[in-house]
Parts: structure tokens; C-alpha cells; sequence
């Protein structure tokens, strides 16, 4: 299961052998893992900036997650493959996501623990902030020039008829700067290959026998040189429609941009690609690190407002079966129903407003309890 339970009680003897408890009740039952995960102390400060950080934790939280759940699935895009293989090459720090969570050490380089929490958490808000902007920024450019290169290669593909026939036409097969001869290209459908053989040198006095040369054959129609004097151009396009042969209008010096185009974008594509694939997995480390860190940083102020100061809590984190979560769950309000009746008491498809204390969990718990969902497939 690709969901983690971080949970907080205070730090005290009874709580302390509940959690022993429940550790040994999940193993022996199958209801799920355990692991430690170690907050350091870190500065708390006055109450009233203690609450005014909790609330910013608990959007910033929300932020951290969307921008990485957009990071994944630009990824996803941007590589053309599924999320769940890009989930196979999701790393933090080098090893896979559940590694990252279960073996969890506070980076104390990026964010030093002699920081205040409202300094620690403007740094994270600012590092967020600027990988959502680059995001935006680098997904437009590499989009539109996606975009571009797509909207070429569409106008190569389709019949005859109607596709560019930039590739199919070279220079060397059409008479140029002639001040009397041209050469025309007509698309003739395979079943009247005979009769365009047969009746191209009559629809004009003044088209050069022999001149047809077939440039390409598809499974419906053929492409035709012709070669005739230009002022019998009009009178020729006329004689083909009633054969039911269409003649193309074709410039040589657009098509010759068009194909320049098309290698540039080609090129600068796959340039682009490898920079933006290689900026997409370090920024998807960068923000699913600091993500994890908003999530102890909760746990902290959170268990300050819950059970006071000093501060003296403990954590755990819990990986629940997916058959037996709502067991684990029971395991857990029974063993630490005492924390606060009132949590107890209340139903468990409610939260409880408690004046004072962050409320941006789903539910509200005797124990402090936040959730962890690593699964990127899970746009929630």
C-alpha cells in the first residue's frame, strides 16, 4: 500500500507502551509495518505565531503535494509513457519514494533546525513556489514547440490529395526557371493508372511527350510529373478534372522551408528533452523532499498545541495493509482513546473543531494522524 500514517503521542509512559502495544498488535495481526521517524527539536516560538505557522503548514502542505503530483504527470507526458513506469524511476535522494518515507532523516543542510518553524516554512514556501513557476514556464515552451513539430508532421500525413508533398517533390524533378516550360504535379487515383498514361499528352498541344515521371505510389493514388509550356497550364488543369486527376499547387522554396523547419524543431525537440526529463526528476526530488518535511514540520507544531510544552512527543509511522487500514485504525482509537474523549465520542465521518488547534486533517483523532500518499497515480 502506497499510504503512510504519520502519528504523534505525547510522550509519556502509558503512550509510550500503547505504541509498543500497537506495534506488536499490527505485526502479529498483518495490519500493517512500522518505522521510526525522527523529527529533531526545533525552534517553537510564541503561541501566536506557533498557529499562524500551523495554518500556513496546512496550505502548504496542499501546494507541496499538487506541485509534485504535476511534476509526476508532466513527466509522465513529457517522456510518453505511463505514470505508473514513471513511478519506477521516481527517486528522493536516490532511492524509491516508500525508501525516502520509511527511512526518513531530516536534512539539516537544507534546512537548518536553528531556524525558527515560520523561517523553515517561508524557505519550503519559496522553494515550492519556484519550481511550480519554472514548471509552468519550461511546460509552455517545451509544449508549444511539441506543438509546432506536430502540426508539421500532421501536414505530411493523410492522402495525396491533401498533404504537403514537402519530402515527395525534389528539386531535380521539376523543370525550373524556364521562361516557357513548367512542371505540374497531378495525383492520379491507381485505378486510372492506364488512362493517365494513355491520355496525359492529350490534354494539351503543348505538353512534352513522354515527360511523366512517377514520383510516389501509395496504396490509393500515385503522384505525376508533367511537363508542359506554361501558357497551357489552364487549359490542361481544366482536361485533368474531368479524368478525375487532381493537380497540386506546389512551391519549392516554402516546401524547402517547411522540411528546414520541420529538422530544426526535430532537433531542438530531442535538445529539449533530455534537459527538461533531466529538470523534471531533480525538481520532482526536490519538492516530494520537502513535501515530507512539511508533513514533520505539522507533526511538530501540531503535537506543541496538542500536548504542550516542554515539548515532548514521539512519532511513529505506520504502513497499513490495504485489507485491514480501517482495523488499524480501530487498534489505534482504542489504544489511545484516553488522549481525548472527545475525539472518541465523536463520529468518525466528522472532524472536531477544536479551538486552537489545526484542523487541516481529513478527521480529527485523539492522536495527532497525518496521511502520506506517495502513489502518483492518485490525483486526490
Amino acid at each position: 500500500m502506497s499510504e503512510f500514517w504519520l502519528i504523534s503521542v505525547p510522550l509519556d509512559k502509558a503512550s509510550s507502551q500503547s505504541l509498543e502495544k500497537l506495534k506488536r498488535a499490527a505485526a502479529k495481526a498483518g495490519l500493517g509495518s512500522s518505522f521510526r521517524f525522527i523529527i529533531p527539536e526545533l525552534k517553537v516560538g510564541t503561541l501566536d505565531v506557533l498557529l499562524g505557522v500551523a495554518d500556513d503548514l496546512s496550505r502548504l502542505d496542499s501546494h507541496a503535494e499538487g506541485v509534485m503530483r504535476k511534476t509526476s504527470q508532466c513527466m509522465a507526458e513529457v517522456m510518453e509513457q505511463s505514470c505508473d513506469k514513471v513511478i519506477e524511476n521516481a527517486l528522493a535522494n536516490g532511492v524509491d519514494l516508500a525508501t525516502y518515507v520509511t527511512k526518513f532523516q531530516w536534512d539539516r543542510a537544507k534546512y537548518p533546525t536553528a531556524l525558527s518553524l515560520k523561517t523553515l516554512t517561508e524557505i519550503i514556501s519559496k522553494q515550492v513556489s519556484q519550481v511550480e513557476t519554472e514548471l509552468k514556464s519550461r511546460s509552455i515552451v517545451y509544449n508549444d514547440m511539441k506543438a509546432r513539430l506536430q502540426g508539421l508532421e500532421q501536414k505530411t500525413e493523410g492522402s495525396l490529395q491533401t498533404r504537403t508533398l514537402t519530402g515527395i517533390v525534389k528539386k531535380e524533378d521539376l523543370v525550373l526557371n524556364s521562361e516557357y516550360l513548367t512542371t505540374l504535379l497531378v495525383v492520379v487515383p491507381r485505378s486510372n493508372d492506364s488512362l493517365w498514361e494513355n491520355t496525359y499528352e492529350s490534354m494539351s498541344d503543348f505538353v512534352v511527350p513522354r515527360s511523366s515521371r512517377l514520383l510516389l505510389e501509395e496504396k490509393d493514388a500515385g503522384i505525376f510529373t508533367v511537363t508542359l509550356f506554361k501558357k497551357a497550364v489552364s487549359e490542361f488543369k481544366a482536361n485533368a478534372n474531368k479524368h478525375k486527376f487532381t493537380v497540386r499547387e506546389f512551391n519549392l522554396e516554402e516546401a524547402e522551408k517547411q522540411r528546414q523547419e520541420m529538422n530544426r524543431l526535430i532537433v531542438d525537440k530531442k535538445e529539449q528533452y533530455g534537459t527538461f526529463v533531466r529538470w523534471l526528476k531533480v525538481n520532482f526530488t526536490e519538492v516530494f523532499v520537502a513535501w515530507i518535511h512539511i508533513k514533520a514540520l505539522r507533526v511538530f507544531a501540531e503535537s506543541v498545541l496538542r500536548y504542550g510544552l516542554p515539548v515532548s512527543f514521539q512519532t511513529l509511522l505506520l504502513q497499513p495493509e490495504k485489507k485491514h487500514a480501517k482495523r488499524l485504525r480501530e487498534e489505534l482509537n482504542s489504544l489511545f482513546r484516553d488522549l481525548d474523549p472527545t475525539a472518541a465520542a465523536s463520529k468518525p465521518d466528522m472532524g472536531v473543531d477544536i479551538p486552537g488547534v489545526n484542523a487541516g486533517q481529513q478527521e480529527y483523532y485523539s492522536y495527532i494522524c497525518y496521511s502520506i500518499n506517495i502513489n502518483l497515480l492518485d490525483s486526490s
